[in-house]
């Protein structure tokens, strides 16, 4: 073989032996090449790959498909927020916000809706802020003991609070002991400027009582019976009840009633049954209304738009011009009007009405939303929990909250005869804050206590987050990059 033949037959054998760049093998039409494999082909080669419409390299049509997470339109909205509104800790965070957000927005109003009244009193401006300040305080700190404490231990304190307030309702009676405001002898003397209603604190203890008391009936199906879901749960709310009309405080009374029928429309009461005992407690209230002038007068308000001439519905009436002159935002805060001595009690009854003329329709709905929002979150907790206790007792609290709130606003707005009940966590008054915010810290206890809550709580502490990271790292080998 000539030299150069053999030389060329060399060059050729050397070109074969060196290793080539992996090329992708031309593929089928119609049938796209996957990604890693095309782009190392084009990085070995250097050639581009074809332009082709966004979506063709899975779908094979020329347009990308959605995602599911993204895009506009109202059903895409909607399904978003529905997910977002059936996460674990979703009633856990409402209850909590909604209940801060109505105890900060009273504090503001609370200040605004009482300086005239406390200069006129001659004490300072902040003296009845300071004293709701006060009790916002000890209240969040009831609130965090409650959210804190287990279910069982929330039980076990059922029958002590029940008796501590059945001993200071009787002891509100004692002459020289209790003290009388506006007519209601339903006070104690604390000493200095502090004074408590145990009438506030015995719709808690019948929440609490009365939940344990049907939780364990329900245990040993008992609740069947008609003889057992009365008894003793009506008696003891009845004796509730006239310890609280001993000293003339219908609005209470009215309250405690709404959440005694709650419990027993929860306890799944036969229609005969609750219509019965309904019917019952309106005939007393009818008797109660009819036999008190000052309770008709209150009746006859209802609705009116202006004071008669000799004073009567003045309240009332003064109620719907500050919601009437507020508008869409209101006068601005601070600048009511009405509560210069027009409006009696501005900051307690009818702090609603001041919130309407110094912040408008706006103000108001805002509040009405964060109740609704309380209330909602209530209602899914109850409904949630597999524990009867719970069930009762979430169910209690939210008729509570929601039924004052509904009777407060209802008089305000002349839907309803005037009550005398505060705006829960939004009114003056301390001996109603604090039981009111045990009872949201009950709440968030409860919405705690749920498993997927309690999987979701968990899964947020810095510990449980790196050692569930750690676990999903594969181990390497030492020389391994």
């Amino acid at each position: 073989m000539p030299a150069d033949e053999r030389f060329a037959v060399r060059r050729e054998s050397a070109r074969a032996s060196v290793p080539r760049p992996l090329t992708a093998a031309p593929a089928p039409a119609g049938v796209p090449l996957p990604p890693g494999l095309a782009l190392r082909g084009r990085l070995a080669t250097g050639a581009r790959r074809p332009d082709t419409p966004r979506g063709s390299g899975r779908g094979g049509s020329g347009f990308r498909t959605p995602r599911s997470g993204r895009g506009g339109g109202p059903r895409r909205a909607y399904e978003r927020a529905r997910r977002a509104w059936d996460r674990p800790l979703t009633a856990y965070y409402v209850i909590l916000g909604s209940s801060l957000l109505i105890t900060v927005l009273g504090l503001v109003m609370v200040y605004s809706a009482s300086m005239i009244k406390a200069l006129d009193i001659s004490k300072p401006a902040t003296y009845f802020f300071g004293k709701q300040f006060l009790a916002a305080v000890i209240g969040g700190g009831l609130m965090l003991i409650a959210a804190r404490m287990p279910v069982k231990l929330h039980r076990g304190l059922a029958y002590p609070i029940l008796m501590v307030t059945v001993f200071l309702m009787v002891l509100v009676q004692v002459p020289g002991i209790g003290m009388s405001v506006n007519g209601n002898q339903n006070w104690l003397y604390l000493g200095g400027p502090f004074q408590l209603q145990p009438s506030e604190f015995g719709k808690l203890a019948l929440i609490l009582w009365g939940a344990d008391l049907l939780a364990r009936k329900q245990d040993k199906r008992l609740l069947t019976q008609w003889k057992h879901m009365l008894v003793p749960l009506v008696p003891v709310g009845f004796m509730l009840l006239g310890l609280i009309m001993l000293g003339g405080d219908m609005g209470t009374a009215i309250i405690l009633t709404a959440i005694l029928f709650g419990l027993l429309w929860l306890a799944g009461a036969p229609t005969r049954l609750f219509a019965g005992v309904l019917g019952f407690a309106v005939v007393i209230g009818f008797v109660l209304i009819r036999t008190s002038p000052n309770r008709m007068s209150r009746l006859a308000c209802m609705g009116v738009s202006e004071p008669d001439p000799e004073g009567g519905c003045w309240q009332a009436a003064h109620g719907i011009y500050a919601l009437a002159s507020g508008g869409w935002f209101g006068s601005g805060l601070g600048a009511s009007v009405e509560k210069w001595g027009q409006l009696p009690e501005p900051h307690t009854d009818f702090i609603f009405a001041i919130t309407g003329e110094e912040l408008g329709l706006a103000g108001t709905l805002s509040v009405l939303a964060l109740f609704a929002a309380l209330g909602y979150a209530g209602i899914r907790v109850a409904g949630r929990t597999e524990d009867p206790f719970v069930r009762y007792a979430a169910g209690g609290v939210t008729t509570w909250i929601t039924a004052q709130a509904v009777i407060n606003i209802g008089a305000v707005l002349g839907l309803l005869p005037i009550a005398g009940v505060p705006l829960p966590l939004f009114s003056y008054g301390g001996s109603a804050l604090l039981p009111t915010m045990f009872a949201v810290g009950l709440m968030i206890a409860f919405a705690r206590e749920d498993p997927a809550a309690k999987a979701a709580l968990a899964m947020r502490k810095p510990g449980v987050r790196w050692k569930t990271m750690r676990r999903r790292v594969k181990k390497r080998s030492s020389g391994e990059r």
